[in-house]
């Protein structure tokens, strides 16, 4: 899935239409770099930050906090609301990630996560131990159904979708990038080998891996060329009272 600043832009946008007017205090799960945590200030009176580490640097009005989704430590319905973008993909007990997310809003929870992506575009295999990799360390998939059945019983207000794709694959393209190695994936992510934590290599490129990866590339591009286009990005609104 492509990260491209154009996109984020878009996101963004988006989410600063759809968050919720007055409501004074938000819990955004994934803070990074801060990048939506100084937009968050500007619509709340009190943010609480959470990253998997505690966040690095200060703001004012913005509490930073280490946490994990599948375990939070707040109180129940301690936030007005909670937004959490770009993390769920991450999370490997999901329905437990959704289940802290409902448990401590009081009112909103707002989403946002790669809508039906496929995982097999932009793979990976590291080199140290073998086994490969969902692109961006993405684990899971989603589309509207998922994500209602997760946050059930709470209803879904609303639904945004933000730019468009063509980028889906299939099987035989696939199966001999793995048998490739899986040259062309995106190995520039920040994220490491989901299976044992090294940081991932290019693998190198010769003989029969060089064949087919060309055979897989080429079969992905015709397969491209098929392909309807659907969104890249779903925000959502689950509204519980």
């Amino acid at each position: 899935m492509t990260h491209s600043s154009a996109l984020e832009q878009l996101r963004l946008e988006n989410l600063l239409r759809i968050l919720p007017r007055g409501r004074k205090t938000v819990l955004e799960i994934g803070a990074r770099h801060g990048f939506v945590t100084r937009v968050l200030r500007d619509h709340f009176e009190s943010v609480t930050a959470l990253d998997l580490e505690q966040p690095p640097w200060t703001m004012d009005r913005v509490i930073g906090v280490k946490g994990n989704v599948e375990h939070l430590q707040f109180p129940d319905n301690s936030f007005d609301c909670v937004l959490c973008t770009e993390v769920l993909e991450h999370v490997p007990d999901v329905a437990a990630g959704a289940r802290e997310i409902l448990r401590v809003a009081r009112h909103e929870v707002i989403l946002g996560v790669p809508y039906r992506q496929d995982t097999r575009v932009g793979r990976t295999t590291c080199l140290h131990c073998g086994r490969h990799n969902p692109p961006y360390g993405h684990l899971h998939e989603f589309d509207e159904a998922r994500l209602e059945k997760l946050f059930a019983p709470v209803p879904l207000a609303e639904k945004h979708y933000i730019s468009e794709t063509q980028e889906r694959t299939n099987r035989l393209s696939a199966w001999l990038h793995d048998r490739a190695g899986n040259p062309y994936g995106v190995y520039d992510q920040e994220e490491p080998c989901i299976h044992c934590g090294h940081k991932l290599e290019r693998p190198p490129l010769s003989g029969m891996g060089r064949v087919n990866a060309a055979v897989a590339e080429r079969l992905f591009q015709l397969q491209m060329r098929l392909n309807s286009s659907r969104p890249m990005w779903i925000h959502c609104v689950f509204r519980k009272k």
